[in-house]
């Protein structure tokens, strides 16, 4: 080999200096590239991190900036979403145009007058005059998205560009490691993880949200410079052929395939989907526990730094094993619903639906880095992998809330039947034969006739009868294991299979963005028929349907029993005042507070669901609204910070807020603007009741902070239902009142009063539509 032409590159002075030599390999003129010093990957690895946590950042941040202009209701959440996702989709379609049309070194000129222009619009901030121009009612998914463009969507763009920008530019460095940059990927997903566990634990509760916004801007500033000193690495860079080097000589182009790009598309729109549907299912029908969306996203950003590292940590062999077994565990948990497993606590189903994720997105992204292209088609690469995430938060948050209104969260057990496609078939294993869809029909006729033999011989819910519908038929398909197409058929005919083992006592069923509501017949333990609805697994209200008052009508029951906190208040506070009584109740639920409505009064239900206005109006499933006396009743649709801005001040004598009790709270709704707001729309003399009920958060002394805040004085009453009250249909619930002067409470605070005055602590801290913060309630 005849070494020639040396020349000496000095690249930003003390990072790196490196020899290249010009040679003839195989009759191709390259460069051979001695190994650098180690600090190019570094210097990438800690822009890559710097990136992506800026990233997963302003996510929440202009998330929060919404809530109180258009509430805190899912649908807002699921746009914010959307919009991240299809601006992720254009970064990475710019990176791959620019990085394909004019190479690193030019594309790293332009990028970098790119990264001024979010500077035009930083700090990001959302005014209100658009959201005061709309009306409350309108659908808010356009208005969203046209903000967000205005007030992030540049900033955001800019800054979901970097990963594949800068994976693309250290493949043209020379690096030893350039040849496969994908490593770099990992330093990327740890910097998303780590951001997203830090808002609510360092970020949320230490800064204001404007400050928030303002640190983020220095740290993009920051994370800018880093790209700029990137980009230097490519100066006197001849060609961008980074396998050009004795470490990896020259190759045959590689040619990428529409097969291969859909295959790419499918392995990331899979856990994409699982993830939002697991989320869902948990933070609703398990364990509704603020924060909770945290563990399983985490998880799913863990598989990408195990994949994507240069030594995963875990087999894929090994993943790709335990993968069916996880799977058919939970399906048959699925299958068996809520009532049949309550024996399990609940750490174990948590287990099991975050094991089966984790899991499932191993694979999926395992099988996406063991099929990484050349780094030639590296941005392509990342630009089809952006097109199956977005299509999969699509096709959870727009599109299932619309095809299944009537079936509940159904994209979660399709997700997990396209789970197990997306293992790699055995090369010992025909991909597909007749047989693959056979034989799941014979395993479906087996338990669909086992269900009627069951029902035929009158055996109740429980072992035996789950044995034998699906214990059986499950083992069976536990035998497809190595057949990927029969064992995922198999799996979607349990699916299937339970449709028809569906509880004859769900009246009705319906779902939209705000989530599945249920009306559902049940008994006491004496035989006492009652009709629920149910928000998730949070109970909105019940009805009795064996007993009603003297006059006919059915009374109220759970929280709003008449011996308890609000009961009280209704009857003896605002039953009390002569003449007419005006009520604003924010939360409608099943109706239950219009029992307390007198003839001449005047209720407002403030409600954010249309669903559940439409069945606690239908007198087939509640009947409070239709035996309602008062003069004048009716339910305002929409969010009622917004909507309670429309009414003129002083409008009510009892203001009540019954939003807090589902354990994912509005927060909006309690800050020291909201109060503010109440305290405008009640009358001289007036009172407000909240209904601080939770299993999880203690809002007693943020109401205290609150209260002290606006000169309020308040008191809690937390009462607890003997066992026959229990029987009757009475729950545990927890109210705070509070008034202007003590002297405004009147007779609620008589000497037998059971409600306690409560003081504000000092390390509490104020809740403010700029600050607010879950984990100084969560379990005080």
């Amino acid at each position: 080999m005849n070494h020639s032409n040396v020349q000496i590159v000095i690249v930003l002075g003390s990072l790196s200096r490196t020899k290249i030599y010009t040679a003839h390999y195989n009759g191709r003129h390259i460069a051979i590239i001695p190994r650098p010093r180690c600090r190019v990957p570094f210097l990438f690895s800690l822009t890559l991190f710097c990136n992506a946590f800026l990233l997963f950042q302003v996510q929440p941040i202009v998330g929060k900036m919404l809530l109180p202009k258009l509430g805190g209701t899912p649908a807002v959440w699921n746009t914010c979403m959307v919009f991240f996702q299809a601006a992720l989709l254009a970064g990475y379609a710019y990176a791959h145009a620019t990085s394909k049309w004019l190479g690193s070194r030019r594309a790293s000129l332009l990028h970098l007058v790119v990264l001024l222009f979010p500077l035009i619009v930083l700090p990001v901030v959302i005014g209100d005059d658009a959201f005061r121009s709309s009306a409350a009612t309108d659908n808010p998914v356009l208005l969203v998205l046209g903000q967000l463009a205005l007030a992030v969507g540049l900033p955001f763009f800019v800054v979901s560009t970097t990963a594949p920008l800068l994976q693309r530019w250290f493949a043209d460095t020379g690096h030893p490691s350039a040849h496969d940059p994908y490593f770099l990927y990992a330093a990327s997903n740890l910097g998303s993880m780590l951001s997203l566990l830090a808002y609510p634990i360092l970020v949320e509760p230490q800064l204001a949200l404007d400050r928030q916004s303002w640190f983020w801007m220095w740290g993009y500033v920051l994370c800018a410079l880093l790209v700029g000193i990137c980009a230097m690495t490519l100066r006197g860079k001849p060609q961008t052929q980074p396998e050009a080097s004795v470490s990896n000589p020259p190759a045959t182009p590689e040619t990428l395939t529409w097969k291969r790009r859909l295959r790419w598309i499918f392995l990331a729109f899979v856990p994409s989907s699982l993830l939002l549907g697991c989320t869902t299912y948990i933070s609703t029908d398990l364990a509704p526990i603020p924060l909770l969306w945290i563990v399983p996203l985490a998880l799913y950003l863990l598989t990408f730094i195990i994949v994507f590292a240069k030594r995963p940590w875990i087999p894929h062999e090994l993943s790709c094993r335990i993968l069916p077994i996880s799977v058919l565990v939970l399906t048959l948990l699925l299958v068996l619903g809520a009532n049949q497993i309550r024996g399990l606590p609940f750490w174990a189903l948590l287990l099991v639906h975050l094991l089966a994720l984790f899991l499932t997105a191993l694979v999926a992204h395992g099988e996406l880095a063991r099929d990484r292209p050349h780094t030639e088609h590296l941005t392509e690469f990342f630009l089809w992998m952006s097109v199956g995430g977005m299509l999969g938060g699509m096709f959870n948050a727009l599109l299932a809330p619309v095809i299944f209104q009537r079936t509940g969260l159904t994209e979660y057990p399709l997700a997990l039947v396209l789970a197990c496609l997306i293992r790699p078939t055995p090369k010992s294993v025909s991909r597909f034969d007749a047989w693959d869809g056979l034989l799941p029909c014979l395993i479906g006729v087996l338990a669909v006739g086992m269900w009627f033999l069951t029902r035929a011989l009158d055996l109740e819910p429980g072992p035996v009868r789950n044995g034998l519908v699906f214990g059986v038929p499950g083992l069976l398909v536990f035998t497809f294991a190595d057949r990927v197409v029969r064992f995922g058929l198999g799996i979607a005919v349990l699916f299937l299979v339970s449709a028809i083992n569906v509880d004859d006592k769900q009246l009705t069923l319906e779902r939209n963005f705000f989530g599945v509501v249920r009306v559902v017949e049940t008994h006491s333990s004496d035989g006492i028929r009652f009709r629920q609805m149910i928000h998730g697994n949070t109970l909105h209200g019940q009805m009795s349907l064996d007993s009603v008052d003297a006059d006919g009508r059915h009374e109220p029951l759970t929280y709003y029993h008449r011996t308890g906190p609000i009961g009280v208040v209704c009857e003896k506070w605002a039953g009390s005042k002569p003449g007419r009584v005006s009520v604003g109740a924010v939360g409608l639920g099943t109706g239950s507070l219009a029992y307390y409505a007198r003839p001449g009064d005047e209720w407002s239900f403030y409600e954010i669901d249309p669903a559940i206005e439409r069945i606690a109006a239908d007198s087939r499933y509640f009947s409070f609204l239709s035996e309602c006396r008062a003069a004048r009743s009716g339910v305002i649709l929409g969010d009622a910070y917004l909507r309670l801005q429309e009414a003129p001040e002083g409008s009510f004598d009892l203001l009540v807020l019954d939003a807090f009790s589902s354990d994912s709270i509005p927060v909006h709704l309690m800050t020291r603007e909201a109060v503010a707001l109440y305290r405008s729309r009640l009358k001289p003399g007036g009172l407000m009741a909240f209904h601080i009920s939770n299993r999880y958060l203690n809002l007693r002394p943020i109401l205290a902070k609150l209260a002290e805040d606006a000169g309020f004085v308040a008191r809690v009453w937390r009462d607890s239902p003997t066992d026959e009250q229990k029987k009757l249909g009475k729950t545990e619930s927890a109210w705070v009142i509070m008034a202007a002067r003590e002297e405004d409470f009147g007779a609620l605070v008589g000497s037998n009063s059971r409600w306690e005055r409560i003081e504000a602590r000092p390390d509490t801290p104020l809740w403010t539509n700029n600050f607010s913060n879950l984990l100084s309630a969560l379990g005080r």
